[in-house]
C-alpha cells in the first residue's frame, strides 16, 4: 500500500472519529435539552396545580376577619349557648352533642383576628381581639363552671371529658395544618364554608373550655391545666 493511501485512510479514520463525537455530544446536548424542558413543565404544572395566590381577595378576607371579631350582643349568646350543648354532651358522653357545639362556637372570630393583625402588623386589631377572646373564654369557663356545678359529674368522668385533659404533640400537628386549611380557606375568592366548619370540628375549641369549666367546678386543677394546654 502506497504512503498516499495510508495517509488517505489514517484521514478518513479521524473524521469518521471526529464526526462520532459529534454526534455524541449533539445526542447529550439534546437529552440534556429534553431533561430541562420536562423539569419546566414540571415546574409549571406543580406552580398551576398548588399556587392559590391568583384566586385570593386580601381585602375582602382582611375586611370578613375583621368583621367577626366583636363580640357583644347576639355573639355572646350563640357562645353560652355554644358552651351549655357542650358541657351536655361531655356530661352525655355524646360525641355528636360535642360536635355540634364545635360548629355553634364563635371562638374562632377573635383568634383569626389575632393571626391577621400579627401578619399584617395591625396593633390595634391585635389589641381587640385578644380583648375579645380573653372576654369569651371567662365567659365560657364561667358558663361551663356554673353547669358543672349545678349537674355535677360526680364521679362518673366521661370518656369525652377525660380525652380533653391529655394534650400531646398530635394536638399540635391538628392546629398547625388545621390553621393553614383555614388560612387558604379564608383567602379564597368565595370562601370554602366546609372546609371552616371542618376545621371546626378538627381543632375542637370548646370542649377544652368545657372540661377546664368542669375542673374548676370540682376543684380538680390537673384537668383544668390540662384542658387549657390542650386549648391553647
Amino acid at each position: 500500500m502506497s504512503e498516499e493511501s495510508k495517509f488517505n485512510f489514517s484521514e478518513e479514520a479521524k473524521n469518521e472519529a471526529l464526526k462520532k463525537e459529534q454526534n455524541v455530544e449533539k445526542s447529550k446536548e439534546d437529552v440534556k435539552k429534553d431533561a430541562q424542558g420536562l423539569l419546566a413543565s414540571i415546574k409549571k404544572f406543580l406552580k398551576e396545580l398548588l399556587d392559590f395566590r391568583d384566586d385570593t381577595d386580601r381585602d375582602a378576607t382582611i375586611q370578613a376577619i375583621k368583621g367577626d371579631i366583636p363580640f357583644k350582643g347576639a355573639t355572646a349568646w350563640i357562645l353560652v349557648c355554644s358552651i351549655f350543648v357542650a358541657s351536655i354532651g361531655l356530661n352525655a358522653d355524646s360525641t355528636a352533642v360535642v360536635i355540634g357545639a364545635m360548629l355553634i362556637s364563635p371562638l374562632m372570630g377573635p383568634i383569626l383576628g389575632i393571626g391577621l393583625s400579627i401578619a399584617i402588623n395591625d396593633i390595634d386589631t391585635l389589641k381587640k381581639s385578644l380583648i375579645n377572646l380573653a372576654t369569651m373564654i371567662v365567659l365560657s369557663l364561667l358558663t361551663a363552671y356554673l353547669f358543672f356545678k349545678f349537674f355535677p359529674l360526680g364521679n362518673q368522668e366521661t370518656s369525652e371529658l377525660l380525652g380533653r385533659v391529655k394534650p400531646d404533640i398530635r394536638d399540635v400537628l391538628i392546629a398547625f395544618f388545621g390553621g393553614l386549611a383555614l388560612i387558604i380557606a379564608r383567602t379564597k375568592k368565595g370562601t370554602i364554608a366546609s372546609v371552616i366548619f371542618g376545621v371546626a370540628i378538627a381543632t375542637a375549641l370548646m370542649p377544652p373550655l368545657c372540661t377546664a369549666g368542669y375542673g374548676l367546678a370540682d376543684g380538680n386543677w390537673s384537668y383544668f391545666l390540662g384542658a387549657m394546654i390542650l386549648f391553647t
